[in-house]
């Protein structure tokens, strides 16, 4: 062993040359290194990252370690902690002090599967480490209960400061609500526009969800009041757009996304999921059939100039983790459960990237 004379000084400024991918700047200059020790013959320190899922973990640890060694020599140990702190531009949203991050599941048109990428996209994050949450928003065809397998439960009710929350449902790790959970499981809720919207703004007031990274919601299809109530009650941080391949799905995505895109509404589009993009049979697993067409969902990105966060193939075993109301991300040894973890990567990287170069989302006032 040579001498050791590395300080912490020297190791941050080694550590200032290695960028953060998506950010792009130095993890010094980010605050994302912390709790540095200086031990006989090693270096401990923290890398805090911007999400637990980031696809980026080990390309910006392996930076990490290039460049001490590159700067400070290779004669010494070096253990690198990576953990995370999801960022956030919704702090000071009075409605929801503790949520950093609200993100609306959207499509055009019904039947494209956003409930199932809505319940596995959930699935993934919260296996990788966040707190999460689901509204389902979609008041007259309410889906969440019973892909969670929680279709018989009702939530209780808690007393906070004097006022009454309902306690969310928790399966699987994951807090919900749902209007699903509130009425008989076998009666229509046949309600007026207002009557819906005020049910989706007791969802965000008066429901006891504690900490999250991610709220996700997911909307009922098209466009109509529940939207206009969302982006009018609290700061979304984005939308996502989910959609099939084919001609019909996509003009009716492009209408979708056209909202959040409006100037009075301006919510940021952070990417495209394009459900149903494939057919694998389980007896040919390498094979790929474009059944309902091939490249929609790029056309769709590219049209809104984001990107395609993940394309989830139309597999049986999909449709039977929701009717049994076990998701497929519940098994990770299935090959589908990787797309709606990169799914989940991607998104939470655009969310850590729009959180740092995007002013935060007001509430829209609408005369």
């Amino acid at each position: 062993m040579g001498e050791f004379t590395v300080t912490k000084e020297k190791l941050l400024l080694a550590l200032s040359t290695v960028e953060e991918p998506d950010l792009k700047k130095d993890l010094v200059t980010l605050n994302m290194i912390s709790d540095i020790e200086i031990g006989v013959n090693q270096v401990t320190f923290t890398v805090i990252l911007t999400t637990p899922a980031c696809p980026l973990k080990e390309l910006i640890k392996q930076r990490c370690v290039d460049a001490i060694h590159r700067d400070l020599g290779d004669d010494f140990e070096i253990n690198i902690n990576m953990t995370s702190n999801v960022t956030s531009i919704l702090n000071k949203n009075l409605l929801l002090p503790q949520v950093k991050n609200i993100i609306a599941i959207s499509s055009g048109k019904g039947g494209v599967g956003k409930s199932t990428v809505t319940v596995n996209l959930a699935m993934a994050l919260k296996k990788s480490g966040a707190k999460v949450g689901i509204i389902d928003a979609d008041i007259s065809g309410p889906s969440i209960p019973i892909m969670f397998g929680a279709e018989d439960l009702q939530p209780l009710v808690s007393v906070k400061d004097g006022k009454n929350f309902i306690s969310p449902i928790m399966q699987y790790g994951i807090k919900m609500i749902s209007i699903g959970f509130l009425t008989p499981p076998d009666s229509a809720v046949v309600w007026r526009g207002p009557m819906a919207s005020q049910a989706l703004k007791q969802f965000f007031g008066d429901v006891d969800w504690g900490e999250l990274d991610y709220l996700l919601l997911d909307l009922p299809p098209g466009t109509g009041d529940i939207h206009l109530t969302l982006v009018q009650t609290v700061p979304v941080t984005g939308a996502v757009i989910v959609t099939t391949p084919q001609k019909v799905a996509l003009a009716d995505a492009t209408k979708g996304g056209s909202m959040f895109s409006q100037a009075n509404i301006n919510v940021p589009i952070l990417g495209i999921i394009e459900n149903m993009a494939y057919f694998t049979p389980a007896e040919l697993p390498d094979n790929k059939y474009f059944i309902f067409g091939e490249g929609g969902g790029q056309q769709l990105a590219d049209k809104f100039n984001v990107p395609v966060l993940g394309q989830i193939p139309l597999v049986q075993k999909i449709r039977e983790g929701g009717d049994s109301g076990r998701p497929i991300m519940m098994d990770e040894s299935e090959v589908v459960s990787t797309a709606f973890f990169s799914a989940a990567e991607n998104l939470a990287q655009q969310i850590a990237i729009r959180n740092a170069n995007l002013p935060k989302t007001e509430p829209v006032k609408m005369r």
